[in-house]
């Protein structure tokens, strides 16, 4: 990989996990509604991406459901689940969706996987649940549960996605945004009254924070992570873009004082183990997952 493209896929990674910061000081200490602060965002993606929205690829059935699950769906379990988790935590347990891409792969696309990937399925799920284990009994924490559903929610779509052809990543983002802002706004009307008010009183910091996540993040940083994948094999993106997660947990311990022992030390190392067994032997769909795994997005 040249130099250049190597420096651009660390900014990407520490973009992203940047976003996973700020997605947990908004909805966690700024206090904004999850549905609220998802909807905004993917309002601004819509809107810096309408040039690309036509014409609508087809199967359109399978591209609003895509859009969905890896839009709104995905995104607005994160943002709920951040509310209660830790962004270290939520890091890890999100790993649990290239697992769940790999098994969903096996039974929609036909995918075949030998002992290898299997090892790293398992070391994954070893892994998130040395992360949610507690020395007390086994428990887990309702965002965590969040959590896990935004990362399947994310899997799904990308193995559907590969069932559709010639789209490109700009108009995919401009469908993920269109469709994903309506639902989430008459949710957000319903389940969270007063929002915008809310929205407005939290004033400049949450604005910032939208534009960033909707403008740097979804759009710049997802364009230029297209690019790369375009150039470069999965098995080798693969690798890097642990460097996500790690960021996460770093700057989670460093802004929010996130636990991170022993334990979750542990199981961290296992499950960015089976994830990078996983993404060495490559799959159909994991340069897309990849995406939706780190963007938190």
């Amino acid at each position: 990989m040249a130099l250049r493209d190597f420096g651009l896929l660390v900014l990407v990674c520490l973009v992203w996990a940047s976003n996973n910061i700020v997605s947990k000081y908004v909805v966690s200490h700024l206090g904004l509604p999850p549905l609220f602060y998802a909807a905004v965002r993917f309002g601004l993606v819509a809107a810096a991406t309408l040039p690309w929205l036509w014409p609508m690829p087809r199967p359109r059935w399978r591209l609003i459901v895509v859009a969905l699950l890896m839009g709104g769906g995905n995104f607005a379990l994160l943002f709920v689940g951040l509310k209660t988790s830790t962004p270290s935590a939520a890091a890890v347990i999100s790993q649990l969706g290239v697992p769940m891409t790999t098994l969903l792969s096996m039974g929609m696309l036909g995918e075949k996987i030998h002992w290898r990937r299997a090892l790293g399925i398992g070391l994954t799920f070893a892994g998130a649940l040395a992360v949610m284990y507690d020395p007390k009994g086994f428990s887990i924490s309702q965002g965590l549960l969040y959590v896990v559903a935004a990362a399947f929610a994310g899997s799904l779509g990308a193995v559907m996605m590969k069932q559709i052809e010639g789209v490109k990543p700009l108009q995919f983002q401009a469908w993920v945004g269109f469709a994903s802002f309506w639902p989430l706004a008459i949710l957000s009307a319903v389940l969270e009254p007063g929002q915008l008010g809310q929205g407005l009183s939290a004033g400049w910091p949450f604005f910032a924070a939208v534009l960033y996540s909707g403008l740097v993040v979804s759009v710049g940083a997802h364009t230029i992570y297209y690019f790369l994948i375009g150039h470069y094999e999965a098995n080798l993106i693969s690798p890097l873009t642990l460097m996500t997660p790690l960021a996460t947990i770093a700057l989670g311990v460093a802004i929010f004082h996130d636990p991170f022992g022993v334990r979750m030390a542990i199981g961290t190392i296992i499950a960015l183990s089976g994830v990078l067994i996983i993404g060495l032997r490559g799959n159909q769909v994991m340069p897309l997952l990849l995406a939706i795994r780190n963007r938190a997005q």
